[in-house]
Parts: structure tokens; C-alpha cells; sequence
């Protein structure tokens, strides 16, 4: 009777580790990459006169 209880005792522990390592995992399904403001949105937003700053090709 006691080793009885000793393995359902061991099993239990077992499932709780597993169940809790299993719970914590974060999968991730593909990438989704943020679209960046265009120029002139970028600066209506923060205010400023020209968009050349925003713009990839602009910049210096």
C-alpha cells in the first residue's frame, strides 16, 4: 500500500511539473510586421512643416 502511494504520489507531481512548463510556453504563428507611417502622416502628428525627416530616402 505504500509504494502505492508513493508512485500516485510521484505521478501527480509529474503531471503538475508538465501542466505548469506546458502552461508558460508562448508560441508565436508567423511574423507580422508593423506597417511604418507614411511621411506626411508622420508629420501632421508631430507638427512639423516638411516631411523630408520621415522619409527613408531623406534622411542623412
Amino acid at each position: 500500500m505504500k509504494k502505492f502511494k508513493l508512485i500516485r504520489f510521484g505521478m501527480t507531481i509529474l503531471v503538475i511539473l508538465f501542466a505548469f512548463s506546458v502552461s508558460n510556453c508562448h508560441v508565436q504563428m508567423g511574423t507580422h510586421k508593423s506597417k511604418s507611417l507614411p511621411p506626411g502622416q508622420a508629420k501632421k502628428i508631430n507638427g512639423d512643416k516638411s516631411a523630408k525627416k520621415y522619409a527613408p530616402g531623406q534622411n542623412k
